[in-house]
């Protein structure tokens, strides 16, 4: 066997059996004997329940048959993603946090059993210049770094901006509440409440925007890692015999090759720099046993030796794999080889049940700590070898850094910066299907370049070079428009700027939904003098984004310039009752309602 000892890998006389026990889990799958293309293949094929048109039917109905494993499950962290509020568990209620910062105060409580957050700005005399106050729909998380909440303003979901953080058993801001003044208004983006609930259904394409109702399921559920149901349920309750020595008609992870089991994990725990969806694919349109990659990939920008990645935030994948247990398996450890998804270990546990995990590989000497030591750590390997580590951006918040290190300190090896290829040499896309050649579709790349731009300038030329293609091969794209606009608006000529104002009109006519199309086409309408069409883009604008506050800014600045002083006041008083914590506005509806009385 070979042995790992920190960080040097030596033979183990008499242990051959624990490391064929190691590739003998990691590899249980019934395809396994194929090769790595001709497993991938026959996957879909193989699992029944990946096929188009195999229903959900709900956790419940899996817990009639596997009543200990969904209990168990009920359990754990992910079993418990999201409920509903309830004001009988909650901690410290009512609460008053006032931040300085803003001048605000935010409160947090219960009414007539329902649960509410509030925010409102202390004003003379003890009175509030203004009150917002808003019903709790949904509660996200169950403790372990926080306990955040949703409030619904119709079939709309917006975050709320006070957050329980169980580590200083108190409340604060929610987490990104810091860099900007969201109030109720920082919605719900369909890629972040994928990974929170259990089946949502935003519409794609409408921030913030829902069907009714918004989950079919709330927490994540058992189809979730298993996929739909519907085919195994209706089998098994007619007691048809399996086809084979596995059952097809549900997808078991434990049963799939380990890298397409990961691909489950990485759906919600690889967030990488960027993430894209395939064109024409929803986020709940990945069923597991499928490729992640043929619904969403994932890319990293690659780094070197002078700046590793310091966060650990939803990298776990990425951050195993350059690990020297990873490593020194030959790519035979998996997510699920120390996670048991129908269980979660107490504080207490964990690590006694994770060094059993370590030592299915390992052996007791491994540990170079002196025992006396050891035994004061608790025999706890992950403390030492996988520690905990704040986060940057999260307040109050850490998680387990899952690149198994050697010692404190251990640097990155040097596959950690060859992760590219000479297809993709400037991305490391972390999703890539092990089967086929790598290939992706322009427009995916494009929209990866362009999102990272703004952190990273040297994708520029790459995405300039693909947008000049895409203008070519695409030219009724929304998207390829509002880019060429955008573009077209950076060279700043006259000519120029009648070209973007070309682009975004027929990318608003051919589907564009963004907000920001609509504001900037506004905006050259109304700089090359035409009112009355501006005013028709702003209108439709905020029929499609109704929670979009700059567009009725924008709509009641154009109003004044058209000296429509009515509307103007009539589209300012809407934005104040979607965001009342609006100061600039609210003066201008006071100097409006002034002038409007002294005519």
């Amino acid at each position: 066997m070979l042995v790992c000892q920190h960080g040097r890998v030596r033979p183990h006389n008499g242990r051959n059996l624990y490391f064929a026990l190691c590739i003998l889990v990691a590899w249980r799958s019934p395809l396994a004997a194929r090769t790595d293309g001709q497993t991938a293949s026959h996957q879909a094929a193989f699992y029944l329940n990946t096929r188009p048109g195999v229903g959900y039917v709900g956790s419940e109905v899996c817990a009639r048959c596997h009543t200990s494993i969904h209990d168990d499950y009920l359990r754990t962290t992910m079993g418990r993603s999201m409920t509903l509020p309830n004001c009988r568990n909650m901690l410290s209620v009512p609460v008053t946090v006032h931040v300085s910062k803003l001048d605000r105060d935010f409160e947090v409580f219960c009414r007539h059993g329902a649960l509410y957050q509030a925010e409102s700005q202390p004003g003379p005399g003890g009175s509030a210049i203004f009150r917002d106050t808003e019903r709790v729909a949904y509660v996200i998380g169950a403790g372990q770094n926080g306990i955040g909440f949703i409030i619904s303003r119709g079939n709309y979901l917006f975050e709320a901006p006070l957050t329980f953080y169980p580590h200083i058993r108190s409340w604060d801001l929610s987490p990104g509440y810091q860099f900007a003044d969201y109030g109720f208004l920082r919605s719900i983006p369909a890629a972040c409440i994928t990974c929170h609930s259990g089946r949502p259904r935003p519409v794609m394409g409408r921030p913030g925007l829902f069907r009714d109702p918004p989950f079919d399921e709330i927490a994540i559920g058992c189809e979730t890692c298993h996929g739909p149901g519907q085919l195994h349920a209706e089998e098994r309750l007619k007691g048809e015999p399996l086809r084979g020595r596995i059952d097809r008609s549900i997808v078991n992870p434990a049963d799939l090759p380990g890298w397409l089991a990961d691909n489950i994990c990485m759906e919600c725990h690889q967030a990488g720099d960027t993430r894209e969806l395939m064109s024409g694919k929803t986020y709940s349109d990945y069923r597991p046993g499928e490729p992640l990659a043929d619904t969403v990939e994932i890319f990293a920008v690659p780094f070197g030796p002078q700046n590793p990645p310091q966060s650990p935030l939803l990298q776990h994948y990425q951050l195993m794999r350059l690990s020297r247990c990873y490593l020194a398996s030959s790519g035979h450890l998996h997510c699920i080889t120390c996670h048991d998804p129908h269980f979660q270990p107490t504080a207490a546990q964990a690590p006694a049940y994770y060094r059993a995990k370590c030592l299915t590989c390992h052996i007791t000497r491994s540990c170079t700590l002196p025992l006396v030591r050891r035994l004061q750590e608790k025999d706890n390997c992950i403390s030492c070898h996988m520690p905990h580590q704040h986060l940057e951006h999260i307040s109050h918040s850490a998680l387990t850094n899952h690149r198994i290190i050697a010692y404190q300190g251990e640097p990155f090896p040097q596959a950690a910066f060859h992760q590219t290829t000479p297809a993709l040499p400037d991305l490391v896309w972390l999703d890539a299907p092990r089967w086929r050649k790598p290939q992706l579709p322009p427009m995916v790349l494009l929209r990866a370049y362009g999102e990272l731009i703004g952190r990273n300038p040297a994708y520029r030329d790459r995405y300039e070079k693909l947008l000049d293609e895409l203008a070519v091969s695409k030219p009724n794209n929304p998207v390829i428009l509002s880019a060429l606009a955008r573009r077209n608006l950076e060279k700043g000529a006259h000519q120029n700027a009648e070209e973007a104002k070309e682009e975004l009109t027929q990318a608003i006519q051919r589907g564009s939904t963004l907000a920001s199309d609509f504001e900037l086409d506004a905006q050259l309408l109304v700089g090359s003098g035409n009112l009355q069409s501006a005013i028709a883009v702003l209108k439709r604008g905020i029929a499609l984004n109704p929670y979009a506050t700059r567009l009725y800014k924008r709509l009641a600045v154009a109003y004044i310039q058209a000296k429509d002083y009515q509307d103007a006041l009539r589209i300012m008083k809407q934005e104040v009752q979607i965001c009342p914590q609006d100061s600039f506005m609210r003066s201008l509806i006071a100097k409006g309602e002034r002038a409007g009385t002294q005519q």
